[in-house]
Parts: C-alpha cells; structure tokens; sequence
C-alpha cells in the first residue's frame, strides 16, 4: 500500500511581501519619523522664541524626540522582517513535518474522487 501524504494546499496569504514593498514600507516610515523630528525642531525653536510658561518642561521634551527619533528611525529603517528559515514557529512546524506537501496530486490521490466499494 502506497503512503499517502496529507493535501495541504498552498495560500497566498502565506506568500512574504516583495522586497520592493517592505523597502517603500520602511522608507515612508522614515521619512515620517524625520518629520516628526523636524517638528520637534520647530516647535522648540517657537517655544523659546515665545518665552513660553513652562518652558523648562517642553524643552527637554523637544529635544528627547528631537535625539531618539532619529535614531529610532535609522533602527526601524534598517530593519527587515525574518527569513523563512529563521521564524522560530516554522522551526517547530518543520519539526513535525518530515516530508514536503504536494504541491499536485495525481487522479489516484484526489482526495474528492468518490471510491464505490466492491460487494
């Protein structure tokens, strides 16, 4: 009797997003994240030139985001979803899966051919 393997079809969904996608991704997320720090410039640049009321709070706050922000952003753009390979749940997925799915099966496997049995 011949093993037969379990039919697990492929999804698209499971498909990674293009290198192109995930470069255009993390490109606007930078370019936002530098105008956030753009705007911090901005607003501590006002503040001081208003001599605003707490102006010792605002800032050090203008310039936190105007220091982690930048750095922030060169981290998140430099960062790439994992390799296939290197997912730990594929690595325990693969564990439990010794042989490869089909990815076709023959007339003889097709799980939905109805079978009569003999009397």
């Amino acid at each position: 009797m011949v093993k037969r393997q379990a039919y697990q079809p492929i999804l698209i969904t499971d498909a990674p997003r293009s290198q192109d996608d995930q470069l255009n991704s993390r490109q606007k997320r930078y370019v936002l994240m530098m105008a956030i720090r753009v705007a911090c410039l901005v607003a501590g640049a006002i503040l001081v030139g208003a001599k605003a009321p707490l102006l010792w709070l605002w800032l050090p706050l203008c310039a936190l985001g105007m220091v982690l922000v930048p750095w922030l952003a060169v981290l998140l753009a430099n960062d790439r979803p994992p390799k296939e390979e290197h997912r730990l749940a594929n690595r325990f997925q693969n564990r439990r899966r010794e042989e490869p799915a089909p990815t076709a099966l023959t007339a003889e496997e097709n799980p939905h051919k109805i079978i009569d049995a003999e009397p």
